[in-house]
This record gives C-alpha cells, structure tokens and sequence, in this order.
C-alpha cells in the first residue's frame, strides 16, 4: 500500500545522502517534495503540512547542517516524526480486566468488521484468551453465517441472535452467556451502514450500555482515504473510541488514512489487517511502520513472521536432510507450502531494507508476487502427479516418465525440466553451504 510513498521519500533521501554538506534551500526542497508525496498519498492537508513544518524546523539546525552525515541526520529527524504521528495519543493497549472483558467492533459496511472479528477472536484464543463471539449485525443478509462460519474455522464459540430479537436484548444475552460460561473476553460484532446516521449512532449506544463495554474498536477500510478520517471523527464523537484498527492495507491505495487518522482522533491504531485469512491481522508497531516507509525494512516483524509460521519440527528435520544430503522433492514441496504461508511476497519483501524499491524493480512490467504464486502452484502440481518412489529418487524421472507427469498436472515437459533444474542447482547448493562449513570449521 505505502509503495509509492516509501519510493518517493527514498528518493529525496538518497539526494540529501549525495550531499557533502546541506543548506537551508536544500532542506526547503527536501520538505517540499516530502510535503508533496504526503499530500498525493492522500494524507490529511493539516497533517502533512504540520509534520513538515516540524521536520523542517529541527533540520535547519546547526545540529543537522553542521554534522559529519547530515543526510543521516534528516532522515532520523524525519523517522522520528512519523513514530511520534503514529503513535501520540492514547495508551496503545485495551482494557482486557474483568470477566468478560467487553470489546465492541463498529465500522461502516465494506470495511472488513465482521472478517476482523473472527480473525481478533482467533488471535485472543491463540493468546490463551476463551473467547465468545456475539453476531449483533442483524440486518446484513448472511452477516451471522459468515460470522459463525469463520468463528468455526477459529475454534471460537459465537453466540447467534434469536429470530426477532433486538441488538440490545441480543447484547444483555451474550453477556450473561459470557458470565454463566466463563469466557474471558465477549467480542461484539454490530451492525453497519454505507453512511453514518443517528439511528446506527443510537443502536450502538444502547448496545453498548447492555454488554458495559469499554472497550470500542472501529475498524476502517485503509483504502477509502480521507473519508475514513471523517468515519473515525463522528464515531470517536458519539461513542467514544479506545482504538482502530485498519483494514486491507495489503491492497494498492495510497495509505493517507494510516498516517492521517492516528493524529485527527487522537486514538492509537491497535491492529492491521491485510489479508483474508485469520491469520492476516498483526499488532500495529508505529516504529516499524515507519521504518517500513522510509526503506528501513521491517526485519524483526519478518522474522516474528517466520516464527510463527514455520513449524519447529519441520525445520529440524530439514536441516537434518540437508546435512545428510537426503533432500527431495518431497521436501522442496513442503518448504514451499511453508513459504507460502508467510504470505504474498511482495509483502515479505516490504519488511526488508530497500524493499519497495527492490520490489519496484523486480516487476519488470509483471507482478513478482503473482509469478512467484504462479510459480509454485504450478510446482505443486507437477510433484504432486509424480509417484512417491519419483518424488524420492528424482534420477528416475527418464522421458516417458516426465511426458506422464506433465500430461497428469496440466503443464508442459518443459515446465517439468524446469522444475527439476532448479531443484538440482538448490541440491547443489545446499551442498556446497555443507562443504562450507566443514572448511570453516577445520579452520578454527
């Protein structure tokens, strides 16, 4: 999503790092052109003006044009403004005391509320939380079915309305459920609109008296822009919002609202969004966000990434073939379903230094991300229509052989060869990181 802004800043700061020495026109050129890529990615105007004008005031100091490496200088001053415009305000952690602990989802339609509450859900579960989803968006056709099917895919319980019952009574319901059943934490899915009105503002309200929340989230679409900062004033207004969570910051739009809504509500972002499965909601970190923005990468998000994702086991016994020389094709499948479930890899790429930029690059007039997924379900399928005995003992793929096996997954012979070259060159490989390491081992 912050692909252009993250390209746009890079630039300017690779400018100021050319510089031997920077003047004050240097810098006012500098915090135009950041000015500029803030306001074409949809920043509020207030907003972007106001961070400029305090980047520019700590970088026309001695301090910064003085300094052995004032390049280096601008672009700390500039990080640490976009850590302080992401995340000034309120505490960034909800009250989870007291059982149950009551949180209210609100939100507009389309903005990803109901997908949101089962993926929270699933995260608090898989925190040790017990959990019970409530499905109060009444009016939305299939809104209670999805729900339930997705708190089925979680392993959380939900609590369904009763034919003609009202968001209220439906409120007092779940939380005496939630008390009688000892859940720890009752999580409150309502009902939305494509715009605000007091009858949606007023259904909120009287739900929230019933389950004594105090906890209310509002989740918003990353992708509306400036309206989303208009949707998050009026809600902060009527019910008094604890803290946000965006939503599809995995798409293409310009991402203005992430840096814009922190600082006009003065509420913490506490989540992101970006993607479709349970598992595509993290923690928000303003620090790492704008590390992100600035070309930094994001590596330790990358590697909690990976932690999470890759089973330990799996990656033992892995090491263990490697170090034998018993890697097959079996194994080349397993390790790209494991990386496959780390996500698109245009994200991945994201979290490392020059990401953006080397992503950018990497396109060519193609998406990388969708020829690396082209790439390994093609892969898939061609070992999967191999026979166990071929998938372990390669050298046994002679020509009949691979005509059958292409035939079979609905590709060419030569997407086979393709295939089994590049898994010989990643057996060669490994190989050569084994020779490696024995030298460096003798050597010490």
């Amino acid at each position: 999503m912050f692909e252009a802004l993250a390209n746009t800043l890079t630039r300017v700061f690779e400018r100021l790092r050319g510089y031997g020495r920077l003047t004050e026109p240097n810098i006012r050129e500098a915090m135009r052109e950041i000015r500029m890529a803030l306001l074409e990615a949809d920043v509020n105007y207030a907003v972007a003006r106001d961070f400029v004008a305090r980047v520019s005031e700590q970088c026309v100091g001695e301090q910064v044009l003085e300094s052995i490496t004032p390049g280096q200088q601008v672009v700390k001053r500039v990080h640490d403004e976009l850590v302080k415009l992401l995340s000034e305000g309120a505490p960034r952690a909800l009250d989870l005391g007291g059982r149950p602990a009551t949180v209210m989802l609100v939100g507009l339609h389309g903005s990803g509320k109901t997908t949101t509450a089962a993926k929270l859900a699933a995260l608090w579960k898989n925190e040790g939380r017990r959990v019970l989803l409530a499905a109060a968006d009444i009016r939305r056709p299939a809104a209670v079915e999805q729900l339930t099917l997705l708190g089925r895919q979680g392993g959380v319980d939900v609590l369904p309305p009763h034919p003609g019952e009202a968001v209220p009574a439906l409120g007092a319901r779940a939380l005496e459920t939630a008390r009688t059943g000892l859940y720890d934490t009752l999580l409150v899915d309502t009902g939305g609109r494509f715009q605000i009105d007091a009858e949606l503002v007023q259904e909120l309200k009287d739900l929230q008296a019933a389950v004594n929340s105090r906890n209310i989230l509002l989740v918003v679409d990353a992708a509306i822009g400036q309206e989303s900062v208009h949707v998050a004033e009026v809600f902060h207004k009527d019910l008094g919002l604890t803290g946000l969570i965006l939503t599809k910051l995995d798409g293409d739009a310009r991402g203005g609202a992430a840096l814009s809504i922190q600082a006009v509500t003065r509420c913490p972002i506490l989540y992101t969004g970006t993607g479709e499965k349970l598992a595509n909601l993290e923690p928000f970190h303003p620090e790492r966000m704008a590390s992100r923005l600035l070309g930094m990468g994001d590596v330790v998000s990358l590697v909690e990434k990976v932690q999470a994702t890759v089973d330990a086991r799996q990656a033992e016994e892995m090491e263990r073939k490697l170090r034998t020389n018993r890697l097959d094709l079996e194994d080349f499948l397993e390790q790209m379903g494991q990386f496959r479930k780390l996500g698109p890899i245009e994200n991945l790429l994201e979290m490392l230094p020059m990401g953006s930029k080397g992503l950018a690059q990497a396109k060519d007039g193609q998406n990388a991300g969708r020829d690396f997924e082209q790439f390994t379900r093609r892969a898939e399928a061609i070992i999967r229509s191999m026979t166990p005995q071929e998938r372990r003992r390669p050298e046994l793929l002679n020509a009949s052989r691979r005509r059958r096996i292409a035939k079979g997954s609905g590709t060419q012979v030569s997407d086979v060869n393709d295939l089994l070259r590049q898994f010989e060159q990643a057996r060669k490989m490994a190989k050569r990181m084994r020779e490696l390491q024995k030298r460096l081992q003798k050597s010490r």
